[in-house]
């Protein structure tokens, strides 16, 4: 399938990061992360929340243990979920309410890392060069297991100072949204960047970060369906109907650095949907071009629980 009038990332206009309440140290990752991870900024409480909000179904987007907006939105929408005090801090009763929500159970886990099933290249630079080449696959294998557990590759690297090559035992996150319920709505809320699932009683099953348009190309207002699902989507830009990106048609192929992420559900009107992206540090933080980016493991989250007839309410 093909698609076009797909939204690209825009300019960024980063968050400020909002530091998380402080905790004491834990003592639940049972496996010793190596000495330094928290050298610097990064936090053993974020990393906690991070992990703990994940399985309760309210994604921070990329977990790599620094507070920021992102995990903040999801510690927000975990509050009003729990009907708690909404600060977007990870204080005492909301990680009370995280811990017995998550169930008790390690932080980190271990992982052996399997033969690669392909070879990794940079990706190209540029969707011409993508078009051209058709090299839009990991550019790693480190930038592979980042996004298979979640995680940022930096704290991946530095979970496993040793390195990571096939057949190496390796510690990663444990953390897993699990399957959803079929989803009967989603929301759109442009203005907190948050994408919300809801099953058919109404109940809010999950939450994401997300790219939500932008004063230039907003998304669209109203409510629209499901039309269709694409796990591995190509992209297809179309000139005679952008106002942005050169005047040739380019039909670049499915693979994770692709400008959707190779992911996408189609929302049957005018080219929108929501999509998968290559960069999701910026998920969030960000402007896009009409469209809803989420990281490429929330969008798959999403598009295996909801299908055709999904009402999607723009708000």
């Amino acid at each position: 399938m093909t698609f076009s009038r797909v939204a690209l990332v825009g300019l960024a206009v980063l968050l400020p990061a909002t530091p998380l309440a402080a905790q004491p140290a834990s003592d639940r990752f049972e496996i010793a992360p190596p000495e330094g991870v928290f050298a610097d900024k990064r936090q053993e409480a974020t990393l906690e929340a991070q992990v703990l909000l994940v399985r309760a179904g309210h994604s921070p987007g990329v977990i790599d243990g620094y507070p920021g907006g992102n995990t903040s939105r999801a510690l927000r929408a975990f509050q009003r979920a729990q009907g708690l005090e909404v600060t977007g801090s990870a204080d005492s009763a909301t990680m009370e309410a995280l811990r017995k929500a998550a169930a008790d159970a390690p932080l980190l886990e271990r992982y052996t890392i399997e033969a690669a099933s392909s070879e990794f290249s940079t990706p190209a630079d540029g969707m011409a060069e993508q078009a051209e080449t058709g090299r839009v696959g990991y550019g790693s294998l480190g930038e592979k297991l980042a996004e298979q557990f979640g995680m940022s590759e930096g704290l991946l690297r530095a979970l496993n100072p040793g390195g990571l090559s096939q057949g190496t035992e390796i510690i990663v996150v444990a953390a897993d949204m699990g399957d959803l319920p079929a989803v009967e709505r989603v929301e759109i809320d442009g203005e907190d960047n948050e994408v919300r699932a809801y099953d058919a009683d109404g109940t809010l099953v999950a939450s994401f970060p997300a790219t939500v348009g932008s004063d230039e190309f907003p998304s669209p207002s109203g409510t629209m369906e499901v039309a269709a699902l694409a796990p591995e989507a190509n992209y297809t830009f179309d000139p005679s109907d952008q106002e942005w990106g050169g005047d040739e048609t380019l039909v670049i192929p499915a693979g994770p650095n692709n400008p959707i992420g190779g992911i996408w559900i189609d929302l049957g009107k005018d080219g929108y949907g929501i999509h998968g992206s290559p960069d999701p540090a910026l998920i969030g933080k960000t402007s896009s071009h009409g469209c809803v980016r989420l990281t490429n493991w929330d969008a798959r989250t999403l598009m295996n629980a909801v299908s055709p007839g999904t009402v999607v309410a723009f708000q």
